[in-house]
């Protein structure tokens, strides 16, 4: 196919003329869509992608796109899910989506869990998203001689459980309901821990773990992948919040087995920290390291 991108979109469509009756939600002038094809989003095959690879690119499906109203324009293609396997068929279709959409300068979001699901989860992280980068946006407006505004993760208000607290924590409903578990007896401790951190040329990844039995603990681990694309809030901290999100669906679910041993995990965290040399800022978590 050749390209058909002449206009001044470039190769990016435009949203269809349809999206307003389509739109999963509107919010702070942009739009949703879901379930969108990369075909649906650029117009032609771009320069030095081949015909097969396009063929198999093309036919890759995202989870959500947000589309600016004033431009029509994609702002990101959202993809939710499991990671693939290293090596594997699906790993390397990811790599040639991921390399098309740069060819034709599509931003993209990946979000990398074995529990958070797009039908699930999605809907509030695309609304969190939009709202993190118009704070974000606000913020640059702040001149020198005003005091820094607090960052959109930070903000303070009344939480789910009656505290005052950052209200932007994804993960507050879990903390609640992990003290509601250990006021059942359900788990042995009712503090969610977690730990962050950004690989230097690779994604965000987040932590987030609760001790359900004296040596055991229940973890989840999210990857966060910002390609051309900001997500309004430090990608490290959204994929630990994320992560708390996946231990709080885990505890509603009663889905509790594939425990770690708890020494075993401080372990794997030790461990981590020797490898700081390859994370942005280094690791800051070097109280975890001792069980």
């Amino acid at each position: 196919m050749t390209s058909i991108g002449s206009d001044d979109r470039g190769w990016l469509r435009a949203m269809p003329a349809e999206a307003g009756r389509d739109a999963l939600l509107s919010r702070a002038g942009h739009r949703v869509l879901t379930a969108r094809r990369l075909s649906d989003l650029v117009q032609g095959r771009p320069p030095g992608v081949t015909g097969s690879q396009w063929t198999s690119a093309s036919r890759v499906s995202f989870d959500f796109v947000v589309y600016a109203v004033d431009t029509g324009r994609p702002i990101v293609a959202v993809k939710i899910g499991p990671e693939p396997s290293a090596g594997s068929a699906e790993q390397r279709l990811e790599r040639l989506t991921d390399a098309v959409s740069a060819a034709v300068d599509l931003p993209v979001l990946r979000i990398g869990s074995p529990t958070l699901r797009a039908a699930e989860h999605g809907r509030r992280l695309v609304e969190y998203l939009i709202d993190a980068r118009a704070y974000t946006a606000g913020e640059a407006t702040v001149t020198g001689t005003e005091p820094a505004p607090v960052g959109f993760r930070d903000i303070l208000g009344r939480l789910p459980d009656g505290r005052t607290g950052p209200v932007n924590d994804l993960g507050a409903l879990t903390r609640a309901a992990a003290v509601e578990a250990y006021v059942a007896r359900q788990v042995a401790d009712p503090i969610v821990r977690g730990l962050h951190v950004r690989w230097v040329d690779g994604p965000a990844q987040g932590w987030s773990w609760v001790q359900v039995r004296p040596n055991s603990c229940l973890i989840e681990r999210v990857s966060v992948t910002e390609h051309r694309f900001s997500c309004g809030v430090d990608a490290a901290r959204l994929a630990e919040d994320l992560a708390t999100v996946a231990v709080g669906e885990r505890l509603r679910n009663n889905a509790i087995a594939d425990l770690l041993p708890r020494a075993e995990w401080t372990a794997q965290i030790a461990a981590l920290s020797q490898r700081r040399h390859e994370l942005v800022g280094g690791f800051a978590f070097d109280h975890l390291c001792a069980d």
